[in-house]
């Protein structure tokens, strides 16, 4: 995302998505909000889960930790980072805040990804599978009396993946090999299950990495679009670049379905439909029945 202006901690309300079932829960803080779900989802009644970026019209990538940020670690038994440089915020809060018996899962090392990687980890549902038991086994370790509890949060919200994962094994079935392209990365691990031939990916990642794509990848996009070698645009709806509007108006000039997709859970959902919502619109953009 290529934004120059960093927006103050301030401005993003820490939102509490889970309310205890009683007056001593296990205090859980996620830096975002998926990862917050899937902590509500596994832990119920039993945690009081904090998430820190949980507004879909703001750019994460523009986040600053302020004191508020600090106050919500201090008191959290577990905490759920994503890593490789997508929440270094996070990661340095952690390092300065050293608590004892505090668990913290670094999804990067769940999914055996490092830096350089793709940072959007939460569109491979494998890896929220993970997330979801890594969540089961820490929550046990600090609140060993609600084990059964937590145990069975975990395997529950793996099974409630499956028509996600059914979803995607259909699609692939259906579009596998078909061109699409994208502004960003965002999607990029979902795309692979899809087993979508994504062009452009030197400008997704020169838009990712706040870097100028260089002429030759503009005007490759542009070619790709006004040459109609792609079937769908999928953009970051959650970035406003000049450069990717422009490519956006010109594939809808074209009459190339445009999906959008976004880098946190919208308000009042949940990681399966939200997942399961952009994989509907893209499904129906593939198919030519988009409008």
């Amino acid at each position: 995302m290529t934004k120059s202006i960093l927006l103050a901690g301030a401005a993003l309300a820490v939102a509490m998505i889970a309310r205890p079932a009683f007056a001593d829960p296990v205090k859980v803080v996620a830096a975002e909000n998926f990862y917050g779900d899937v902590a509500t989802q596994v832990g119920g009644g039993n945690v009081a889960v904090t998430s820190i970026l949980s507004n879909p019209d703001d750019d994460p990538h523009l986040f600053e930790a302020s004191a508020s940020t600090a106050k919500a670690l201090a008191d959290a038994k577990v905490v759920i980072v994503s890593g490789i440089d997508y929440d270094p915020w996070m990661e340095k809060l952690l390092s300065a805040n050293k608590a004892v018996g505090r668990r913290e899962i670094l999804v990067a090392t769940l999914a055996h990804k490092k830096t350089g990687d793709n940072p959007h980890l939460w569109y491979n549902p494998a890896t929220m599978k993970a997330v979801g038991n890594a969540l089961g086994v820490d929550l046990a370790i600090v609140d060993p009396a609600h084990r059964a509890d937590y145990q069975r949060g975990a395997a529950a919200f793996a099974a409630s993946l499956e028509p996600l994962e059914a979803k995607i094994a259909d699609m692939r079935k259906k579009y596998a090999g078909q061109p699409v392209t994208a502004s960003e990365p965002v999607f990029g691990y979902m795309a692979e299950l899809l087993g979508l031939k994504v062009h452009n990916e030197k400008f997704a990642l020169a838009v990712m990495n706040n870097t100028e794509p260089s002429a030759s990848d503009v005007a490759a996009f542009e070619n790709d679009l006004k040459g109609h070698k792609v079937k769908v645009m999928l953009y970051n709806a959650q970035a406003s670049e000049p450069a990717v509007k422009r490519l956006v108006d010109i594939a809808k000039d074209q009459k190339i379905p445009v999906v959008g997709v976004s880098e946190t859970e919208p308000a009042d959902s949940t990681y399966q439909k939200w997942m399961t919502d952009q994989l509907d619109a893209l499904d129906k953009a593939l198919s030519g029945a988009a409008s």
